[in-house]
């Protein structure tokens, strides 16, 4: 629900967070929506969100909206939600909205705890790369007061937007492999570990290495549950891992990558390596 965007459409404006409006007008001029008597607080996001190359991903917040005796929270034409935005707040800034908007219950006669999602579409090119890492979360509040949507009366229209709420991390997301061989092996032979470290290019829609990047190759002894590192392996220029070492127990080998602001996290799958 873009409502910076709808309401920006019919005001005629770029960015309705720009208004040089003062908090305290009651009405607008009549091409400008007056600011709404509301605001926002404790909004609560996921800390990240891994977002691949095709799939939707949602990504659920909630926060609590403050307002006025005279603003109908359970108005059919009142609509919230929060949003991401990247970078400085401003017309430029990417954006991520919800497909509707937050869904709000009343706490009080001035209070209300709103939660909704950001909706994220990859495929659809909702994303660049140079996007990844930090994004800032802000929330919006429109009362269109019973005008047609299409052509109110601005005047009558109240809206609010809050900037710099919190933050969180828009990731590409990530794959780890390991294959170690050969399969059995000896003991005390050499024992080869292969595997790639890929991320989601937003771009084209594939999976391409991620380079120079540092990834520790572990273990698990048959057995038990805990790994241990033996090691740290950087990616080469196409994403690919590949180390030795000396095969002592049977047990099972993978790599781990600790992520970094713009790749989450992973863990390969253990392969099982029979020492004999």
């Amino acid at each position: 629900m873009r409502i910076r965007a709808t309401v920006a459409a019919v005001s005629g404006a770029l960015a309705l967070s720009a208004l040089a409006v003062p908090a305290a007008q009651a009405v607008g001029d009549s091409g400008t929506p007056y600011t709404l008597n509301v605001s926002f607080s404790k909004v609560s996001v996921a800390t990240a969100i891994k977002v691949g190359t095709t799939n939707e991903v949602s990504a659920s917040y909630s926060y609590t909206l403050t307002h006025g005796s005279e603003v109908d929270i359970t108005a059919k034409d009142f609509y919230t939600d929060a949003f991401l935005y990247h970078g400085s707040y401003s017309d430029s800034s990417p954006e991520l909205y919800g497909d509707n908007p937050a869904t709000c219950t009343a706490t009080s006669s001035t209070t209300a705890t709103c939660k909704g999602t950001v909706d994220i579409y990859p495929a659809d090119g909702d994303l660049q790369n140079a996007w990844a890492g930090s994004w800032n979360v802000a929330a919006e509040a429109v009362a269109f007061n019973g005008q047609d949507q299409d052509n109110p009366d601005l005047s009558k229209v109240g809206y609010k937007d809050q900037s710099g709420l919190g933050t969180t991390l828009v990731q590409r997301y990530s794959k780890l492999t390991a294959d170690a061989g050969p399969e059995p092996v000896a003991k005390g032979k050499t024992l080869t570990i292969t595997g790639k470290l890929s991320r989601a290019n937003w771009e084209d829609h594939q999976y391409h290495g991620y380079t120079g990047q540092p990834v520790k190759l572990q273990f698990r002894k048959a057995g038990t549950s805990t790994y241990t590192t033996i090691k740290t392996v950087t990616t080469d220029s196409s994403g690919n891992l590949k180390t030795t070492t000396t095969a002592g127990y049977d047990g099972y080998w993978r790599f781990s990558f600790a992520g970094t602001s713009t790749t989450p996290a992973v863990n390969a799958t253990g392969d099982y390596v029979d020492v004999k």
